[in-house]
């Protein structure tokens, strides 16, 4: 039995009570003066006129408590063979050190700080040490692009950058100081100090004056007992500033306020995920994603949990069985990651016999989102680790699931190819042109009655009417999510493609997310995307890109032409779908999102720049090399 839809029911009777209710479980320097004020900023503001801080609800709490020697971070690093765990009063220390550290430097209430880290602690432990002195951080992905990083630092304009002087890939070192250093002398605005965590792996060179080394920084103040308290700050004032994925020019700076963004992540964890606090969560992200920062450094904490912070991939560290050994050791009860990761499980490892080699008894779930979470992978899956997986649904904008089953209201039917439901807070419609709901079952928009929950973004930085324009204005009185999809008679939500991904084929608006659908069910394949690129005839014509999963000893030509014939036999010859190209990986950002853009443009012959959130840029490359063989480029 579930329990969702009583809850989601309550929630909307009243909304203002369920969030009041939910925010019974974080602790308050002083409440707020209205649960929700419709007049504050663009569309209304959560908890106006309380104050909080969400340091102290990750950390201090949790060691008052009694609870300081439970575990909150897990460091696993195959890449350097190192695995540390950190209690909350570990953590609390560690924190209040650095945020001592950098008020040492300047840094008050308000300041803006860069951090630019690979997945190590101290990444969390700059986040949470902003949050605890009042600062507002920006995680940036650590070897970012030299100038995709100067124009967020000037967007932000940050007082201090926190740096670590490498990164390590499968194979490769990724040098990061001479990055900072050139974003820096390419941005108008110049930070005052720059902390360095050195790692032996590349020893980074310094600049007098303004480089401080953080293990130097740490030890002195640890000698002097110095440790900052924390700060209260507005719940309406900025936690932290995210840019936008796969931005170019100006970058779009999601904003995250502090009270709403503790009461919804501490709601979904017992609701949504299923986690009691004790319990390993594991979210295997990136903290330059969204994910990272919700779902490996707040929730986890604000709930009391323990998160696991992993610097390694899906296969290749070193194996396929990466993930299980993980699992294994440190007994995860939850998995959260992206559909590309099982793919690239999937490709190497099939029969899924590194599975056998561990026990995994204790994960009761694995949860999904980021990508199109393909029935074949979620059944795999099923099959394989005999857990539920979850498909869930939620954007950067939103910073918590927009819709999910509900593990822990009870889980629902599983419909695959649909993240479930809308949770409590997401009022869903889906729309036309019009801004009038279509029937269940037809296609639209899918949009967000005003207003969004706790914890979306009331506005981006510095930049109310780009907000305005980019989200609210195309249909009034709706968050725009920019997805098309429909929703069934049973409130269902199918999220079909972004609404750009909607391709005009000779005056046919066919979706290659349903083709895609399609040749990702052919048991041969362990990974695709398929694109529209321009043609004189019919204006757009369907490609797909394809990867054939390890040991398939048969002709790319002969699954090539059953891709084509499945596509034909499910949608039809107005798909117009002829071409198909076999290539050994697909581009991906560092979280899996497949490049459809970039392959979108090189097809075309279009000018295109290198994504700055590339996983790896020599796969263009290859794509590019294995286009020209085929003719595949335009006007080649």
């Amino acid at each position: 039995m579930t329990r969702y839809h009583e809850v989601y029911a309550a929630w909307k009777s009243d909304p203002e009570e369920f969030w009041a209710k939910a925010a019974q479980d974080i602790t308050w320097y002083k409440l707020w003066d209205k649960v929700f004020d419709p007049y504050m900023g663009e569309y209304g503001r959560w908890f106006a006129g309380s104050e909080c801080n969400t340091a102290y609800n990750c950390l201090d709490r949790h060691v008052e408590a009694g609870n300081g020697d439970r575990a909150a971070i897990i460091y696993d690093s195959p890449v350097t063979d190192t695995k540390q765990t950190i209690t909350y009063d570990e953590m609390l220390h560690k924190v209040a050190t650095f945020a001592q550290v950098l008020a040492d430097r300047g840094i008050t209430k308000g300041d803006r700080v860069i951090v630019y880290m690979p997945m190590v602690p101290e990444a969390a432990i700059a986040m949470l040490a902003c949050a605890r002195i009042g600062a507002i951080h920006s995680v940036v992905f650590g070897g970012f692009a030299a100038a995709e990083l100067a124009t967020r630092i000037d967007d932000c304009s940050p007082k201090a950058i926190v740096a670590a002087s490498c990164g390590i890939e499968p194979g490769r070192i990724v040098e990061y100081k001479p990055l900072l250093d050139q974003a820096i002398e390419l941005a108008e605005h110049k930070p005052e100090t720059c902390v360095i965590l050195q790692r032996e792996q590349a020893i980074a060179s310094m600049i007098d004056g303004r480089d401080v080394d953080w293990a130097a920084a740490v030890a002195g103040t640890e000698a002097e007992g110095r440790k900052a308290p924390c700060v209260p700050v507005a719940g309406t004032d900025p936690l932290y500033i995210l840019y936008t994925s796969g931005t170019t020019g100006q970058p779009k700076g999601v904003v995250r306020d502090n009270a709403g963004h503790m009461v919804s992540l501490k709601w979904s964890m017992p609701n949504i995920y299923g986690i009691e606090p004790g319990e390993v969560f594991w979210a295997a992200s990136d903290v330059g994603w969204v994910v990272g920062h919700s779902y490996i450094v707040y929730a986890p904490l604000l709930h009391g949990a323990t998160s696991i912070l992993y610097e390694g991939k899906p296969v290749g560290t070193p194996d396929p069985g990466a993930f299980w050994r993980v699992i294994s050791e440190h007994k995860v009860v939850s998995l959260f990651t992206a559909p590309t990761a099982f793919r690239a499980i999937k490709k190497d490892d099939a029969e899924g016999a590194y599975i056998g080699k561990y026990d995994i008894s204790h994960l009761r779930s694995l949860f999904l989102a980021g990508e199109r979470a393909d029935t074949d992978t979620i059944q795999w899956a099923e099959q394989k680790l005999k857990v539920p997986v979850i498909d869930h649904w939620w954007q950067t904008e939103t910073g918590w699931p927009i819709a999910s089953n509900p593990l822990g209201l009870g889980r629902m039917p599983v419909k695959y190819g649909s993240p479930t439901v809308p949770m409590p807070g997401y009022d869903m419609q889906v729309l036309d042109e019009n801004a009038k709901p279509v029937a269940p079952g037809e296609t639209g928009t899918l949009a967000i009655k005003l207003p969004l929950p706790p914890a979306a973004l009331p506005t981006l930085w510095q930049a109310p009417e780009r907000f305005r324009s980019s989200y609210l204005t195309e249909l009034p009185g709706y968050y725009t999510t920019s997805d098309a999809g429909y929703m069934d008679e049973d409130g269902y939500v199918y999220v079909m493609q972004r609404t750009d991904d909607v391709i005009n084929v000779a005056g046919h608006r066919l979706s290659t997310g349903q083709m895609e659908e399609i040749v990702a069910g052919h048991r041969d394949v362990a990974e695709c995307a398929v694109i529209g690129v321009e043609d004189d005839l019919k204006g757009q014509l369907p490609v797909g890109y394809v990867v054939l999963n390890a040991g398939v000893n048969r002709e790319d030509g002969e699954v090539e032409k059953e891709l084509v014939q499945l596509v034909r036999t499910e949608i039809g010859p107005v798909a117009a779908f002829k071409n198909v190209l076999t290539v050994k990986r697909l581009p991906k950002t560092r979280s899996g999102k497949i490049l459809r853009g970039t392959m979108r443009a090189i097809a075309d012959a279009r000018d295109w720049k290198m994504p700055a959130t590339i996983d790896d840029p020599a796969i263009l490359d290859e794509i590019t090399d294995a286009m020209k063989a085929r003719d595949m480029i335009k006007g080649s």
